[in-house]
């Protein structure tokens, strides 16, 4: 079992509130720390955008990959 110190349930955000919520939420962990992220579609979008602004600075792992709900792991490093 995960241990998240943090969870965004983006399907609740208007779409032009998702990734802030998440970026916002992703900094505020400490390195070795990891947040569930949970949406209703493949959030690859958010994971090329943590790729470019963020490089070596995470870890993303799937949990469930659909079709109605997807969850991520996302930790600090």
């Amino acid at each position: 079992m995960e241990d998240f110190k943090a969870q965004v349930d983006a399907r609740i955000y208007e779409p032009k509130d998702k990734h802030p919520v998440i970026l916002d939420t992703f900094d505020s962990l400490k390195p070795g720390e990891k947040m569930e992220l949970i949406n209703d579609h493949d959030p690859r979008p958010l994971h090329y955008q943590f790729i470019i602004e963020l490089p070596d600075k995470f870890e993303w792992k799937y949990l469930e990959e659909g079709p109605e709900v997807w969850r991520v792991s996302i930790e600090k490093k």
